[in-house]
């Protein structure tokens, strides 16, 4: 059985496993199109002799925690999802900083979508990464490469960030765990892990145990699609088993104002990419165009809906909590995306994971566990917290997944 996170931590700090095996243990596994955009053995090996010198140590002690590769990491290229974007990182961003200073040891960098803005990990000019549940197959985006090394056993967890289902659409495609933090609009910044224990550890969230009021809601919310069969059966076997341990589950349906959520989102997330310079292609450019033919006062309404969006959906469904589907079918081949013109892309992607930006659109956390079913990979099962904070979602979610 995988040790868990806090044991392997604790072990590190204590001296009973060494920083240097960790790395070494790595080196002897990893293989090109495992999910690095830049792996960093030598550095990191370095650091692990330094850190198993040391006698004061961090929480975080000898734990090797790759960074997505749109933060900066000191000594290691940033590519931002592209060959043609990258740079020589001279100083590292906030939170590489403070993995470090707890303790941690950052490998390398993970593939991502360019500029982290697709649900899938094709980086121009760059390896894009396989699925591990499902060769040939996309691990989804934008942690693509995160999901995929932690599904690997590669790493015991890998740095991620959310802004519309990067952490938890990956998560899903690959059977993993991805939790995104409560977060101001759009992007979080979290981790992909092997259970929610090691999540809670990461985040330093404690049990907060409480008696819900869940909603189901298996129709597609911001796009029509279909949902395959595996994909609500995970969901409608999530519902037995809070239903089992004393939850109120009930079902519910899509609110009114869905399509205002949704353009809202589209103009919150094309607004921020109107000041990008140099040259862009594909849905990079679509996805600018639109964000500069934003104006200021459809921003401005986009921003009031999603400040009311948290209560609007408090009072119409009456929840503390929403399970859905993280995506409505099985991770597609490698390719299927990007073969679209750039607007079928965009909304191809909305229908594979129709339900996931709502929750950066309210900044509430939300999370996608693995949901086992017989004779097939695990299919992702998504809980959102509609009036519940990062522990009581969190806590809940380990109902259905450790």
């Amino acid at each position: 059985m995988t040790m868990s996170l806090p044991d392997l931590a604790a072990r590190l700090r204590s001296g009973e496993l060494s920083a240097v095996d960790q790395v070494e243990g790595l080196a002897a596994r990893v293989r090109p199109g495992d999910g690095f955009s830049h792996l960093a053995l030598e550095q990191a090996h370095d650091r692990a002799r330094r850190l198993d010198a040391q006698v004061d140590r961090g929480r975080l002690h000898g734990l090797l925690l790759p960074v997505k590769d749109l933060v900066n990491v000191a000594g290691m290229p940033t590519t931002f999802g592209s060959a043609h974007r990258t740079r020589l990182a001279a100083a590292s961003d906030t939170l590489p900083d403070a993995l470090l200073d707890a303790g941690a040891i950052i490998p390398g960098k993970s593939h991502t979508a360019e500029l982290g803005l697709m649900i899938y990990t094709e980086p121009p000019g760059l390896d894009a990464p396989s699925n591990p549940l499902w060769p040939g197959r996309t691990p989804a985006g934008s942690s693509g490469g995160a999901a995929a090394l932690v599904a690997r056993g590669l790493v015991p967890a890998a740095h991620a960030s959310d802004g519309g289902g990067s952490i938890r659409v990956p998560a899903a495609a690959c059977g993993v765990v991805g939790f995104k933090p409560s977060a101001p609009r759009l992007a979080a910044q979290g981790f992909i892990t092997r259970s929610l224990i090691d999540a809670a550890f990461l985040l330093r969230l404690t049990p907060a145990p409480g008696r819900r009021r869940i909603g189901v809601l298996t129709q597609p919310l911001f796009a029509g699609a279909t949902v395959d069969p595996a994909h609500l059966r995970g969901v409608s076997e999530a519902a037995g088993r809070l239903r089992e341990a004393g939850h109120e589950v009930v079902d519910v349906h899509p609110y009114p104002d869905a399509e205002i959520t949704f353009e809202a989102f589209r103009t919150i997330f094309t607004a921020k990419l109107a000041e990008l310079q140099g040259p862009a292609e594909g849905l990079v450019a679509w996805l600018r165009a639109h964000g500069r033919a934003v104006t200021r006062q459809c921003l401005d309404q986009a921003n009031h809906h999603a400040d009311a969006l948290p209560r609007l959906l408090a009072e119409y469904w009456d929840i503390d909590a929403l399970l859905t589907p993280m995506t409505t079918t099985d991770p597609p081949p490698l390719g299927h995306f990007a073969a679209l013109d750039p607007e079928d892309d965009f909304h191809e992607q909305t229908r594979w994971s129709p339900w996931g930006s709502l929750f950066n659109m309210t900044g509430a956390a939300a999370v996608s566990v693995p949901w086992e079913l017989p004779g097939r990979p695990p299919v992702g099962v998504h809980l959102g917290a509609v009036r519940l904070n990062d522990a009581e979602l969190l806590t809940l979610a380990r109902e259905l997944h450790p």
